[in-house]
């Protein structure tokens, strides 16, 4: 491959690479399983679009640039319902591909090298590819949640902080710290990568004068102080007790019990992600052990990639510390490890057919998840078939038959605590229900409830009694789940809570599989006298 011309394959690998990225994007927002946290980030969005102020008039449990962002998507998303959210999150995600990608090659281009252009056209194809063409990452980049956003902040982060070069800078110093005060109101434990940024700014950033590295320090540090005082001090002012149990109290009280389930949990995650991220891992071994047994070289980092393995490496920690981590959290922060693992690789082998291995694993490693198999394919006991339908399709034609049924009207209330529906409908929850299956606070004290915007346990009965809403719907979720500690509802106290809902709500019928876990989904209507 290194005998025939460079611009020649990369050209070929970056047509199958961004063929590859935008049919899995596709594939994910069309068929990819629903997440339950859709449906209250698109809710959100649509309450703030209507004049609603997160923490003020409704609970989060982030920061409140996902819901101003997603705002913007709120035409495509009444158009489109659920899939139009997909398509603004996936446009996100391949941007942040993108700019990851030329990160990338920025960075590769830092280090004076005979074949320079080269090394950086390598490291960006496999950046593009070790992010783009990964099933797991393109899902949860696809899917409305929080990481395609935070991940844009970040990578933007990085991009400018990359162009700072002698005395000047400091503006773009200055828009890089306002980038990761974005990033971690987007998604709180962006919060690390700032601190871990503006530590090597201080710390490493001697390949310039002292006073310029200093003062572009200062620049970055303010940019993201002054940012995030205007972005969390008017929430924090106007609702002080719902800010701060949505981003304290709430994440801080959920808690595991027990050495075993603790360590099963970490060890559960490190081995789902060593299997979501398998070619990256692979390469990231391969990198060390030819480290550890080749050439060493010992000369000292530039700050900026002192940085980026920080950020990366205090990012990962939290998460793996959290006490129930989730297998999607690294999404977020998986573009820089990319980035990191593929300047490492175009700049220690400047030949070409690494990197084409790295594409060529990646393509080929694309259906070894079972994510892959699970949306098309399910098992009956010992039999294989393809599924009917999405569940995305499932969700559409749902929320078609619920808006077909006698007095739902378009901005109707329905009861749930599955919010997709209500954005699939374009109907309204009841005050309270905004977080749908993570409403339920039921130890809650009822004036500390009423001002986060949650129920606790007499409240959900008032509102289930008192609903003059026209449907109800309720899946696997409904009554199951009580917060923060995310734990089961006992079997009597969501017994009592489905009796006074079948006291006023007759059956219409029934969905299944529905939805996140493919659970039973009961579809009600108010009795004439209820």
């Amino acid at each position: 491959m290194d005998t025939i011309d460079h611009h020649r394959w990369r050209g070929a690998f970056w047509g199958v690479g961004l063929v590859a990225a935008v049919a899995l994007n596709v594939v994910s927002l069309l068929h990819g399983d629903l997440n339950q946290d859709e449906g209250w980030y698109l809710y959100g969005a649509r309450l703030v679009a209507e004049g609603q102020r997160p923490y003020v008039d409704f609970g989060s449990t982030q920061g409140p640039v996902m819901s101003y962002v997603y705002a913007l998507a709120t035409p495509l998303v009444r158009q489109w319902g659920v899939a139009g959210g997909r398509a603004f999150t996936s446009a996100l995600g391949l941007i942040g591909v993108l700019l990851a990608a030329w990160l990338a090659a920025r960075l590769t281009r830092r280090e004076p090298s005979a074949d320079g252009a080269a090394a950086a056209g390598n490291a960006a194809i496999a950046t593009f590819f070790l992010v783009g063409v990964n099933i797991f990452q393109s899902y949860f980049t696809t899917i409305v949640k929080t990481y395609a956003l935070a991940a844009l902040w970040l990578v933007l982060a990085f991009l400018l902080l990359s162009t700072l070069r002698g005395r000047t800078g400091r503006v773009a110093a200055a828009a890089a710290g306002v980038c990761m005060s974005l990033a971690a109101a987007t998604r709180i434990s962006a919060v690390v990568v700032a601190g871990v940024t503006a530590l090597a700014l201080l710390c490493f950033a001697r390949d310039i004068e002292r006073r310029a590295a200093l003062a572009r320090a200062a620049w970055f540090i303010a940019g993201g102080v002054i940012s995030a005082l205007a972005v969390f001090l008017p929430f924090a002012l106007a609702a002080p007790e719902s800010f701060w149990f949505f981003m304290v109290q709430y994440h801080a009280g959920r808690e595991v019990t027990g050495l075993v389930p603790w360590l099963a949990y970490k060890v559960g995650f490190l081995l789902r992600m060593g299997q979501a991220y398998a070619t990256a891992v692979g390469l990231a071994l391969a990198l060390l052990l030819a480290w550890c047994f080749g050439s060493r070289d010992f000369r000292r980092p530039e700050w900026l990639t002192v940085a980026l393995w920080g950020s990366v490496a205090g990012v990962s920690l939290l998460h793996l510390l959290a006490p129930i981590p989730y297998d999607d959290y690294q999404a977020m922060i998986y573009p820089l490890f990319a980035v990191g693992l593929a300047v490492a690789l175009a700049r220690r082998c400047v030949v070409a057919w690494p990197v084409a291995a790295v594409c060529a694993v990646c393509l080929v490693s694309v259906g070894s998840l079972n994510m892959a198999q699970s949306w098309f394919i399910t098992r009956d006991r010992i039999w294989w078939s393809l599924k009917p339908t999405s569940p995305l399709a499932v969700l559409q034609d749902t929320a078609r038959r619920i808006r077909a049924l006698p007095g739902v009207t378009p901005g109707a209330e329905i009861l749930t605590q599955d919010p997709y529906l209500a954005v699939e409908a374009n109907l309204t929850l009841p005050g309270g229900m905004e977080l749908g299956q993570f409403c339920y606070f039921p130890d809650l004290p009822a004036e500390r409830a009423r001002a986060c915007h949650v129920l606790n346990a007499e409240q959900m009965r008032e509102v289930l009694k008192a609903s003059t809403a026209p449907v109800a719907a309720f899946s696997g979720y409904g009554f199951a789940m009580r917060s923060p500690e995310v734990a089961r509802v006992p079997e009597a106290d969501a017994r009592a809570l489905w009796d006074i809902v079948e006291s006023r709500f007759d059956d219409v019928t029934a969905v299944e599989p529905f939805g996140q876990a493919d659970t039973r989904l009961r579809i009600l209507m108010r009795k004439p006298d209820a």
